[in-house]
């Protein structure tokens, strides 16, 4: 264990590489992938896009933003936004060169708009998720168009349109987390996160958390789910440390189990040592203290003080 090894993490998802921190425990190999943000693209600054943006980046995208009007493309209505372009649209569609990584929202100010967008789209690589807003009898008849132009069949059938779940979202915050709930829906359903043997499920990263064990000199443990059962608040592969003082940077769930594990993580931080501990929130102890959650996880507990020299 090293903040050299977390270092070289951090510096991979930097440059837009995966990462990975393996663990070998009782004879198996456990591989915690850290993948870079998935970049989600939105076409068009309007109030649907400014929730659409808040709960997105909440959600580990990394956003942008591209809007033809100066009043609605700036940071002080996209302060989360990584990126914010004001240019039109099909100039700002070429410049972010979309590509099969990238999902992309046209929620512009109008039907010319989003045609436009939608369009231009198409005709260059297909991203992981597209998906236009629009009525149903609107979209049917834009989509109609594009056949009648030659864009290919299934490409057009690949447009979620209307955009997001059907959960009767009726303001621009309730369409936002139907889009958003539409997103991690497709990132869920990718090959590329399906379970194998010591293969983690989640892969998000923490930038705080990331921060501290690429940069930290002090004293600190390490904790890392290994399998979860049941209702737990995380799944395998949730990360988290833990100084002398008590302080935690990253989560592996919150409430009685995690504080269990964070105070067994503190007596072995300086000993060097290792171990793996049951998290068990089915318990008679966690339904009284009021626990929402059931199941429960194997922790991988390590003590990280020693850095490279």
């Amino acid at each position: 264990m090293s903040t050299n090894e977390f270092r070289k993490i951090r510096d991979a998802l930097v440059q837009g590489r995966a990462a990975q921190l393996i663990r070998e425990v009782d004879g198996v190999r456990y591989v915690r992938r850290f993948v870079p943000a998935e970049r989600l693209i939105i076409l068009g600054g309007g109030h649907v896009s400014q929730a659409l943006c808040s709960v997105a980046a909440m959600l580990d995208f990394t956003v942008v933003v591209a809007d033809d009007r100066p009043d609605f493309a700036n940071r002080d209505r996209f302060p989360q936004a990584a990126r914010i372009l004001c240019d039109d649209f099909a100039h700002a569609i070429d410049a972010l060169a979309i590509g099969p990584g990238d999902y992309v929202c046209i929620v512009t100010r109008g039907h010319r708009w989003d045609d436009l967008c939608l369009r231009r789209v198409l005709q260059g690589r297909q991203p992981t998720y597209l998906g236009m807003i629009g009525s149903r009898r609107r979209v049917s008849a834009q989509l109609e168009n594009l056949a009648t132009d030659g864009f290919d069949p299934a490409r057009i059938a690949s447009v979620h349109t209307p955009i997001g779940l059907d959960i009767g979202a009726v303001t621009p915050a309730e369409i936002a987390i139907s889009i958003c709930a539409q997103l991690v829906q497709r990132r869920r359903s990718l090959p590329a996160r399906e379970k194998t043997d010591g293969l983690l499920t989640q892969t998000n990263t923490d930038p705080a958390l990331l921060d501290y064990l690429a940069e930290t000199s002090e004293p600190h443990a390490l904790l890392l789910v290994l399998s979860s059962a049941g209702s737990t608040p995380v799944k395998s592969g949730a990360v988290m440390a833990v100084n002398a003082l008590g302080r935690g940077w990253g989560t592996i769930g919150g409430g009685c189990g995690e504080a269990a594990a964070m105070l067994r993580a503190r007596r072995m931080i300086g000993t060097g040592g290792r171990a793996v501990m049951e998290v068990d929130m089915d318990n008679d102890v966690a339904a009284d203290r009021g626990m929402a959650c059931g199941g429960s996880m194997i922790v991988l507990i390590e003590d990280a003080s020693e850095t490279d020299k």
